[in-house]
């Protein structure tokens, strides 16, 4: 289907999305027995494809970037959109990655003998068919194909209307991945029209989607979980911390919290927070506020930051629950380690926050006390990231507390069955 060949109707929709859904539950029964050799035959194909086909890819970008232009797309979120020869590489080398993992269908994660003699596993398996709803970026359509792929789960893609053309190009890639291979074309589907009907029919086709991953906004995020009568991984906002300790090295904190910020500010690990300990404002903070405000960072601070540097704006009680995903980043001064995990506790999102301190005994109680899915010490919050984890990729970061937490990878997208062995045990 071309880009062009959209869904027009909302009958259409829901006729459509339904031929979609029992594509793709024939597709997971194939899924689940297929063979790693095939699945990796797939994704390698689909990653060479990707390269072959960098400038179409561009074009179909390029189309996308207009239409956003011309309806005054913010900067941050224009940055998630574009393309550009990087990152076609980083998404074919994520393919690539993802492939050469080991696959985890059949892995045997628990093993064990009752006394009467059975023995009973615990083995992995697929989820079934997972739907990915998704915003702006479009290398999630290679990133989530490829990850439902090799865990053996067939996907419904719905990317966001700002990269219909750009997704659908990638997904083309992933399509010619599968027919190499040998695997039916239903286990990666894209949906075909960028009206928002689709998402609501996606959230009530719980027969044929076993799991809905959201990966965007809140209102797209506290719309799926509203809606859903399908299980939901959710991907909340990304409102990271810094937490920089009273024992921590002047240099190591200035690096770290430059790097967390504006490193890339439109990803969901960018910090949106800097915490500081009194006993090293006046000594650490000037640094870190020079540097981060000559790279283009609008510094809202408290009064004791603006004390430091009158550069800084008055921080409002809106700041301190902001994901800004731009280059402003609010800034406190607290009062030791329990009023700085308190802070995080009351205004994070329990995404990603880290310390930096040269204290174990504080990194630790920091790690305890901060109940986030990523807690870093001595690290940027940017490393909130699958393929930084060894994982190829993920679709997104969960900030849930069942099933998934953290980087959703090739394993977060299986489940288990038990299978036990007897020699003929009877239940007395």
């Amino acid at each position: 289907m071309s880009a062009e060949a959209e869904i027009a109707t909302s009958a259409g929709i829901e006729d459509g999305m339904r031929a979609i859904g029992a594509a793709a539950r024939n597709a997971a029964t194939a899924l689940a027995h297929a063979s790693a050799k095939a699945k990796t035959a797939a994704l390698q194909a689909a990653g060479a494809a990707i390269r072959t086909n960098r400038e179409a890819i561009l074009k179909a970008n390029a189309r996308d970037l207009a239409d956003a232009d011309a309806k005054g797309l913010n900067a941050s979120l224009r940055d998630r959109l574009e393309l550009n020869n990087d990152r076609i590489d980083g998404m074919a080398a994520g393919l690539d990655d993802i492939a050469a993992l080991d696959d985890p269908i059949g892995d045997v994660i628990g093993d064990w003998t009752r006394p009467n003699g059975l023995r009973i596993t615990r083995v992995r398996v697929p989820l079934g068919v997972i739907g990915i709803i998704y915003e702006s970026r479009p290398n999630v359509t290679a990133d989530a194909g490829a990850l439902c792929l090799k865990s053996g789960n067939a996907a419904i893609l719905r990317g966001g209307s700002e990269s219909f053309h750009s997704s659908r190009s990638i997904y083309d890639c992933l399509q010619h991945g599968l027919k190499i291979a040998g695997l039916p074309a239903g286990a990666i589907q894209i949906v075909p029209t960028r009206d928002r009907a689709a998402v609501g029919a996606m959230l009530r086709m719980n027969e044929f989607i076993d799991i809905i991953v959201p990966r965007g906004g809140r209102s797209l995020i506290e719309r799926v979980q509203r809606e859903s009568r399908v299980p939901v991984i959710a991907h909340l906002e990304g409102l990271c911390h810094v937490y920089v300790h009273k024992d921590a090295d002047a240099s190591m904190a200035r690096e770290i919290a430059v790097n967390a910020k504006m490193r890339r500010t439109s990803t969901c690990g960018a910090a949106e927070t800097l915490l500081i300990d009194r006993d090293v404002a006046s000594s650490h903070l000037p640094g870190i506020l020079d540097e981060l405000i000559t790279a283009g960072c609008e510094i809202r601070g408290d009064e004791a930051t603006r004390a430091i540097d009158s550069r800084a704006r008055p921080a409002s009680a809106k700041d301190w629950d902001t994901e800004y995903l731009d280059a402003i980043l609010a800034v406190r001064v607290v009062d030791g380690l329990d009023e700085a995990i308190a802070h995080i506790e009351t205004h994070g999102s329990h995404h990603t926050d880290s310390i930096v301190t040269g204290n174990e005994t504080a990194a630790a109680a920091f790690a305890g006390g901060v109940d986030s899915a990523i807690v870093l010490h001595n690290a940027s919050t940017q490393f909130a990231d699958g393929g930084e984890f060894g994982m190829g990729a993920e679709i997104g970061i969960s900030t849930d507390r069942l099933h998934a937490r953290g980087p959703v990878g090739v394993e977060q997208l299986t489940s288990y069955k038990y299978v036990v062995f007897g020699t003929g045990q009877t239940r007395p």
